[in-house]
């Protein structure tokens, strides 16, 4: 997909975790809650485009739901129908929506940002949802700060349940789904620097809320 773009290389993170920041999504609930949530908004766009997709956790659930996901990654790890490549060589989203999980060390205010200063700048998308701590945006150093005040999200969703990204059981963080909604139906008038807040359920196969 993105043959043609040159080849770059993302810095080395400063703190260990694991190689090329790889916590696969295997809990489908997150996705799932997600499109009973925005489902109509994300299907909208048409398609999804997963620049994260590892192992295909999140791709074959958005792909199960009926829609078009294009995936790649900077690693092949066997996502199925999908393609190596850098996600900061593509300069333009091949989907109306983004939905990842993206890794942490490119996103947080120690990667200052970059991957989200990296999306913000991307024509071509609409809708851009990441799965991310539910603390993320309470960073403020390395310019993290500034960009969010410059570009808040539209939204979150905080998930009232824990997902165990390790497989270790007692996962420890919470979750959330942070929406940035270029066709916010709030429209231009909505305060720029007050995202919308909301909760989120777990949700079942058969799109009913669990207690």
């Amino acid at each position: 997909m993105f043959a043609d773009l040159p080849d770059q290389t993302r810095p080395e993170p400063t703190h260990e975790r694991r190689g090329e920041d790889f916590y696969p999504t295997g809990q489908p609930e997150a996705i799932r809650a997600l499109f009973a949530y925005d489902g109509q908004r994300i299907r909208d766009c048409r398609k999804v485009w997963e620049p994260a997709c590892g192992d295909g956790a999140l791709v074959r659930e958005i792909r199960a739901l009926g829609m078009r996901c294009i995936a790649s990654d900077l690693i092949d790890r066997g996502c199925p129908d999908s393609s190596v490549a850098d996600f900061y060589a593509a300069r333009r989203s091949p989907a109306g929506a983004i939905i990842t999980n993206p890794p942490f060390c490119e996103i947080s205010s120690k990667g200052r940002g970059r991957w989200l200063r990296h999306t913000l700048d991307m024509p071509g998308w609409d809708y851009l949802a990441l799965l991310l701590s539910w603390d993320w945006p309470a960073g403020r150093t390395n310019g993290l700060g500034a960009l969010l005040d410059e570009h808040p999200f539209s939204r979150c969703y905080l998930m009232r349940w824990k997902l165990d990204f390790t497989g270790e059981g007692n996962p420890a963080q919470r979750n959330a789904w942070f929406i940035w909604d270029r066709r916010d139906p709030r429209g231009p008038a909505h305060p720029k620097l007050h995202p919308d807040f909301r909760f989120m359920d777990r949700i079942d196969p058969r799109q009913e809320v669990l207690i």
